[in-house]
Parts: C-alpha cells; sequence; structure tokens
C-alpha cells in the first residue's frame, strides 16, 4: 500500500501563482490519492482557486504569507528578506519533516540559496546540482547539472554522477544505472582536465553503485544511450535550453509544412493520430521540474511559466522522489565509496 506523502508548495512563485499552482495540485491528486498538501501563499488567492477544486481543498492546509520572492530578484536580495517568504516557508517544511518534499517555480537562484541554507549539503557533497529529466528515443534520461554551477571540477562531476545514479534507481528501477560524461568527443584525449580526470576515476574505480558507460557526446542525449549525462552547469543549461528551442522549433516547421497547401492539409487529417504522439512526446510539461540532488531533503524547482499539467509534472516528481527515500539512497552510495572518494577530494 502506498505511504502517505505531504508536499510543500510555494504557491506564489511562477508566472501565474496559485492559478496554476492549485490546478495542478488537483490533477497530481487524481494520480496519487495518498497525497496531502501543505499550501504556502496569500490565502485569499490560494482559497478562491480552492473552491474550483473540494476534493483537492479536504487535503489541503494553508499556510498565509504576504511575501512573495520576484522573479527577477537576485539571490543575494531574495535571502535578505527570505523568511517569511512562501518559498522560504515550504522549504523550511521538509527541514521540519512537516513535508516529504518541496516544490516551487519560483526564481531559481533564489530557491537554491535558499535551499542549501536550510536543508544543508549533503555530507561529503560539496555542491549541489540540478537534475533534470530528458526525452530520449528510448524512454527518459536524467541530466544534471542544468544550471547550478558554472564550471566544476573532477571532483564535482564525480559527485554529480553519484547523485545522478541514486535518482536513476529511484525512478528507473535499475541497480546499476548507465552514467556517462559529456564531452567534444567519445575519444579518451578530448576535453578539460576536469572532464578527463572524472572520466579515469570512474572507469578505474571499483564496486560504484553505477555502470560508467564512458563519454558522451551532445547528439547522444537524446538516443537514450545511458540513463544518466554528467555535465557541469552551465553548458547543461545551455543544452536544456537548446534542446527545449528546437523541439518548438520543429513543432513550428510541421505546423507550417501541414497547413501550407490544401494536400498538405488532407495529409495531416490522415496523419492526425501519429502528430498527436509525436506532440505528447515532445511537450516539455511531461517532464517539468529540475531536483536539487545532494541536499538533505527534496526540493523540485518547476518551470516558471508552465501550465497546471506542467506543475502537476513537478509535483509528481517530488512525490516518486519520497517514495523512493532518494536522500537515503544518496547517502548510502557516498558513505559506500568514502575511501575511494578521499583520494579525489584531497587532490
Amino acid at each position: 500500500m502506498t505511504a502517505p506523502r505531504t508536499i510543500a508548495l510555494d504557491a506564489m512563485g511562477g508566472d501565474h501563482g496559485p492559478e496554476v499552482v492549485i490546478p495542478g495540485a488537483a490533477l497530481s491528486l487524481v494520480r496519487h490519492p495518498a497525497l496531502s498538501f501543505r499550501i504556502f501563499g496569500h490565502q485569499a488567492r490560494i482559497s478562491a482557486e480552492l473552491d474550483k477544486q473540494p476534493a483537492l481543498a479536504a487535503r489541503c492546509e494553508i499556510i498565509h504569507t504576504d511575501t512573495v520572492v520576484a522573479m527577477h530578484e537576485k539571490p543575494s536580495q531574495a535571502m535578505r528578506r527570505g523568511k517569511g517568504t512562501s518559498m522560504w516557508l515550504a522549504v523550511e517544511d521538509v527541514k521540519a519533516g512537516r513535508a516529504h518534499a518541496a516544490v516551487s517555480a519560483g526564481n531559481t537562484g533564489a530557491l537554491m540559496a535558499m535551499s542549501k541554507l536550510i536543508l544543508r549539503p549533503m555530507a561529503g557533497i560539496e555542491r549541489p546540482a540540478i537534475a533534470a529529466l530528458w526525452p530520449t528515443v528510448k524512454s527518459e534520461c536524467i541530466v544534471l547539472d542544468v544550471g547550478a554551477n558554472i564550471g566544476a571540477d573532477a571532483r564535482q562531476l564525480i559527485d554529480f554522477a553519484l547523485m545522478g545514479a541514486a535518482m536513476g534507481r529511484a525512478l528507473f528501477h535499475a541497480d546499476r544505472p548507465s552514467v556517462g560524461l559529456l564531452n567534444v568527443g567519445v575519444e579518451e584525449i578530448k576535453g578539460g582536465e576536469a572532464v578527463r580526470d572524472a572520466h579515469t576515476w570512474l572507469k578505474e574505480s571499483q564496486n560504484l553503485p553505477l555502470a560508467y558507460h564512458g563519454f558522451v557526446e551532445g547528439d547522444q542525449i537524446g538516443q537514450g544511450v545511458v540513463d544518466v549525462v554528467v555535465v557541469e552547469g552551465f553548458a547543461g543549461n545551455i543544452a536544456l535550453k537548446t534542446a527545449e528551442g528546437t523541439a518548438r522549433q520543429i513543432g513550428q516547421y510541421l505546423r507550417m509544412a501541414m497547413t501550407s497547401s490544401l494536400v498538405a492539409k488532407m495529409g495531416a487529417l490522415l496523419a492526425k493520430g501519429g502528430f498527436e504522439v509525436l506532440k505528447k512526446k515532445m511537450d516539455p510539461r511531461r517532464v517539468n521540474g529540475g531536483t536539487f540532488l545532494g541536499l538533505n531533503g527534496i526540493v523540485i524547482k518547476s518551470h516558471g511559466g508552465t501550465d497546471a499539467l506542467g506543475f502537476a509534472s513537478a509535483i509528481d516528481l517530488g512525490y516518486d522522489m519520497a517514495e523512493s527515500d532518494l536522500v537515503t539512497r544518496l547517502a548510502a552510495d557516498l558513505h559506500a565509496v568514502e575511501g575511494q572518494l578521499a583520494a579525489v577530494r584531497a587532490g
């Protein structure tokens, strides 16, 4: 039987606030009936949306606050007045054990800064990372880091590999998820020093909780060559935004081509079922939500401009991470390889 789980929601984050957060929670509750929610934000706005969702309202507690982190605020500005904001209170709920995960569509930098301060990085983790689900021709893979850190040394890339593998076991139910390092080529001489050093360590270390594949190139991510792709945050964020933009571009090309003539429109009508499958596969809302890995608690960052369906996906991800006991799994992995990691961390 599924255990009850409580999710803390920052109702005021993102471009739309409660008008998206509440319908998203209602969709997720249908998929996970054991869920309950603690919702942080402006009570009147939240209540107005909950009045439309009676089943959800019965599973919610509203904690009122007037203070909100703006999407344009710098993390340093948000931190100075962070306490008491809907974002801060949602993450603090995880620290206090009142919620199993926190979900916010708010300011990414502020959310990471608050999460690091409140939850603290796990023992042995220097830099938490943001992990994103990436659609592939096979199913999905995990890519990290996609924006939490600019640059990474070999030690941090190794940490990302271990964190991604723990998430892979949680989501894909694989004993030893396959892990690859994103590089400019698959040859061992390619790439910067940090990537090559991390590659050597992962290749030569024994009894790791992952199956190390080696280097992978950018065009192999979507092919599903590995379960987990490891990259530093600058390149990872560019890769993610490029993939999202390319998907929208292809969609626009298809719409233009299918409406270019009467014959094309007839063909589009006949191929409607196939196009629906393609649309669903390429829909970024289906894999919305980035997991903050390496913290003593679960925090999920939703895209700020998503709709209810996308926010529900972020809640689903938080539920899955809590259900799989991700934090305990990762702590066990780090403890198991502590001796091997000591040498690279000392170096």
